[in-house]
């Protein structure tokens, strides 16, 4: 799904000639595996669709505000016509001031709605949308009274506003709450949710009334309530959870452990519980959430493991007199973690491509850069882009090895106590 402001678009793509893009990934820091796993889609991408006169120009934001604004300046003066990313809302933003003024497109990898608009498109499947399918869903199935636990943060703020436009459709919301990660907290905000002390406080007093009666239906009543934490039912019957699955896996059973019964609430969620770890909590069993269907994701992520797997497969079918021969092979053989048969292959380095294979192999950083830029095939730049990302990222861990090593030579013994 893509989103942008209405109106006629750039038809950037379309134009003859040369294509340059640009995207922009968080390929070091915390958010690296997103980054990769989105690259990895867009080599895939390029590899199906592009043709000769396509580029992709690959820049790390390393998730960060300032490190996307200045790979969008490094974007911008290499002629980029259209950027792709960042992941980040902040990081759109940043990117997005310094690509409006040369109206170059943004064509971001968030899901926020609100940073839409003024050049800055977004791809996925929206919070709100999946709100409002899951709710829709909920009154085909004759359910109208609705209620929430969402987190106590913007999020949860946008997930609770998009059930209030939606259900006051054809049905209402009936009660709302926002909660914290302090345990305590939690359990708190869950009791008041399901009005837990009042309904138990309902109970104790029909168990009273009923003991003070010498009759045999009151006695049978008794027993009947002999095993009930409440008396009445909560005022809803679906109960939105818009959290990641581990925070699902955290509150559910706590919903349940407070008489906010599974069997008769309707527990709603989002494709954040796309999580297999979901599927076997007791609590959960029969809740709804709304996400894209599951064999098309499936298909997907089958066809890039067969991709990737057959890249090696593939050497075998290319000609030995490719001038691309060696370096693939070498390529192929120092993935595998085989340095040594991998600079007997390459031999030695003519091309400005294989010399930056060559630097990255003996992990030559200043030689792999000065290398890039003499490389004109979009492709073999690609190529030799990831692997600097990953001898820089290789060097960040080793620098961060050292500072360490540096505070145990500062502090004796510090390295048995740890």
């Amino acid at each position: 799904m893509i989103a942008g402001p209405a109106g006629p678009t750039s038809d950037i793509l379309r134009k003859p000639g040369a294509v340059t893009v640009g995207i922009l990934l968080p390929l070091t820091g915390t958010a690296a595996p997103f980054g990769r796993d989105l690259l990895a889609a867009a080599q895939m991408a390029v590899f199906d669709l592009a043709d000769s006169n396509f580029e992709l120009r690959l820049y790390d934001t390393g998730g960060q505000v300032e490190q996307a604004r200045i790979a969008a300046l490094a974007a911008q003066r290499e002629g980029v016509q259209i950027i792709l990313g960042p992941l980040f809302s902040d990081a759109v933003v940043a990117a997005a001031n310094v690509a409006r003024p040369a109206r170059i497109p943004v064509l971001a990898f968030s899901n926020n709605r609100e940073i839409v608009g003024d050049g800055v498109y977004t791809m996925g499947f929206f919070p709100e949308d999946q709100v409002r399918r899951i709710v829709d869903f909920s009154f085909s199935r004759d359910m109208t009274r609705f209620s929430a636990l969402a987190p106590d943060d913007l999020y949860g703020s946008r997930m609770v506003a998009a059930l209030n436009e939606t259900a006051i459709v054809g049905g209402q919301v009936t009660d709302v709450a926002f909660y914290q990660d302090e345990t305590q907290v939690l359990i708190d905000t869950v009791k008041r949710l399901g009005r837990y002390d009042e309904r138990h406080r309902a109970l104790l007093a029909q168990r009273r009334e009923l003991a003070s009666r010498d009759d045999e239906l009151s006695r049978r009543a008794l027993r009947r309530l002999e095993d009930l934490e409440t008396l009445g039912e909560v005022e809803f019957e679906a109960l939105l959870l818009p959290a990641s699955g581990e925070e699902v896996l955290r509150i559910a059973p706590l919903l349940a452990f407070y008489d906010i019964d599974p069997s008769q609430i309707k527990l709603l969620g989002t494709w954040l519980w796309d999580d297999p770890a979901l599927r076997t909590e007791p609590s959960l069993a029969g809740a709804w959430f709304a996400a894209p269907p599951a064999t098309t994701r499936r298909r997907f992520v089958e066809r890039f493991k067969r991709l990737y797997e057959r890249s090696l497969i593939a050497l075998t079918e290319v000609s030995k007199d490719s001038p691309d021969y060696r370096l693939l092979k070498a390529r192929a053989a120092f993935s595998l973690h085989r340095r040594p048969a991998a600079l007997s292959i390459l031999g030695k380095p003519v091309t400005p491509a294989e010399k930056a294979l060559f630097s990255r192999i003996n992990g030559n950083l200043a030689q792999i850069k000065a290398q890039i830029a003499n490389i004109t095939s979009p492709l073999r730049r690609l190529l030799a882009e990831i692997e600097l990302v990953d001898l820089q990222q290789t060097y960040r861990q080793y620098v961060q090895a050292g500072r360490k090593a540096r505070q145990f030579e500062k502090v004796p013994n510090l390295q048995f106590y740890l």
